[in-house]
């Protein structure tokens, strides 16, 4: 076989594996924001200053091996004692939050719950976008090494992959913060917000052109069932932000949820009720017209508009401000018990109708979708609650990407505007799309020089680990510099 075909059935007919390792491998994230997070608070009590010596390269190498580096190790050598590692990182964690926070007084939590915390932005919901963002630019180039392990990859029909649920969970995080999710005033008509709305997708459509080509021009591997023969991800993204907006105009966003559920309901009847699954699944004329060639990517845009529907729906809920810690609390737990109540359903829908099918994106697969990103919002949310109550018992108020307690007269913002200069995740979240390109680009040349399939557990490593550096090197210069890269 040629090396394209190679490559090519090297990521076709897999299975995925359970929800379970999923949802366990999205944990280790928060668990790492904590071990970071208090590392600098450690640090403070010793020193009583930061940032760290050498700032610059210190708190990158810092940001890098706290952040980056296990999620790496999670999905590729360490990912046959997943659960090991989730719980001794944990452990490790509650050690250290218990040392910090061994001396605080016996009120302190109740006075802690009635806190009020500055309210410019929602930590949890950067954190949710850059962490989904992280985890998307990994898998697309390690899920070409045979380091990472097959049931991760996307599945081919039906299953539930780690990469599955990165398609769905992109789709969430932008609708998270879309300017409806933040109630921001849209000035003009109802048909010219659709109109800035068509404008706006036009970097998605160019970077969908772009990759087109040149996977057409270079014969690049690609899995056509995937989203078809000219169809990509960047199309998707486009065209959902499209359709979303037309539908926000016209719906009430009290009840989101409601349309996106009977879109997705309608969408799974249609495919039960007639020959539309078949077609998608078991139809090989792809040279027919557009709409055979791209089955997949055209029908696959319900299920997603779906998604991007609930993402808005829940942005709306989040981003409303609350006065104390205790009301955060009480979000969280609603965000828990909704992912609660979507596992259930989905259980019921995969017993009852059909498995997960990202192919098809589904009823299942929205389901799925949502669930799993709100049990990750909540645990990125506790995440943000546990360094809150470490940073009001240590009296650092230095972490980067967390939220700080609200004092009328603060004298900390400039120490904290330089610590989160310093700060990968600030970096990454403020050029997003630029982070996903370059992860594009750096993974079509890695693939274009390095034999993935055969590479030594060791040199697949050093590859992975080397891309992922140059990827937050080149973003956490240009968050330094204060550097935004937006062409639209």
């Amino acid at each position: 076989m040629a090396q394209r075909e190679l490559k090519e059935a090297f990521v076709s007919n897999l299975n995925g594996t359970s929800l379970e390792e999923v949802a366990l491998g999205l944990f280790l994230s928060p668990v790492c924001v904590v071990n970071r997070g208090l590392f600098l608070i450690l640090y403070y009590q010793a020193k009583g200053n930061l940032p760290l010596p050498h700032p610059l390269f210190s708190h990158l190498l810092l940001d890098f091996c706290a952040l980056i580096v296990p999620l790496v190790l999670s999905c590729t050598v360490l990912s046959s004692v997943l659960h090991q590692v989730a719980v001794s990182l944990t452990f490790f964690s509650a050690c250290v939050f218990c040392y910090i926070c061994c001396g605080c007084p016996k009120n302190t939590v109740s006075a802690f719950l009635q806190s009020h915390v500055e309210f410019n932005q929602v930590p949890f919901v950067t954190l949710f976008r850059v962490f989904v963002n992280v985890k998307t630019a990994i898998s697309i180039l390690a899920v070409d090494f045979s380091v990472f392990p097959r049931r991760y990859a996307k599945t081919e029909t039906y299953g539930t992959g780690v990469m599955d649920f990165g398609v769905g969970a992109f789709i969430f995080a932008n609708a998270l913060v879309c300017p409806e999710a933040r109630r921001r005033n849209i000035s003009g008509s109802k048909m010219s917000r659709v109109a800035k709305q068509l404008l706006s997708v036009w970097p998605l459509v160019a970077l969908g052109m772009g990759r087109l080509v040149s996977v057409k021009m270079t014969s690049y591997h690609e899995h056509v069932t995937e989203y078809g023969v000219h169809w990509n991800f960047f199309f998707t993204l486009a065209i959902v932000r499209v359709m979303a907006s037309v539908l926000l105009v016209v719906l009430p966003t009290s009840l989101l949820w409601i349309f996106a559920l009977l879109i997705s309901g309608f969408y799974q009847f249609t495919l039960e009720t007639s020959g539309l699954k078949a077609f998608i699944i078991h139809n090989t004329d792809r040279e027919k017209d557009f709409l055979h060639a791209n089955k997949e990517g055209l029908f696959s845009i319900f299920g997603y508009v779906a998604i991007y529907l609930s993402g808005v729906q829940i942005g709306l809920y989040v981003m409303q401000p609350r006065a104390n810690v205790r009301e955060w609390l009480r979000t969280l737990v609603s965000l828990l018990l909704g992912s609660f109540a979507l596992y259930a359903a989905l259980h019921a829908c995969q017993t009852l109708v059909e498995p997960v099918s990202r192919r098809l994106a589904n009823f299942p697969f929205y389901l799925w979708s949502v669930a799993q990103s709100l049990f990750f919002l909540s645990c990125l949310g506790l995440v943000d609650i546990i360094l809150l109550f470490s940073k009001r018992a240590s009296g650092c108020h230095f972490v980067p990407s967390s939220w700080n307690l609200y004092k009328k007269h603060y004298d900390g913002d400039k120490k904290s505007g330089e610590i989160g200069r310093l700060c990968l995740i600030q970096a990454v979240s403020r050029n997003q799309l630029l982070f996903f390109l370059l992860a594009n680009v750096m993974t079509g040349l890695t693939n274009s020089v390095v034999d993935t399939i055969n590479c030594s557990t060791f040199f697949s490593l050093c590859i992975l680990l080397l891309y992922m550096f140059i990827n937050c090197f080149v973003i956490y210069v240009l968050h330094f510099y204060g550097i935004t890269v937006k062409f639209w």
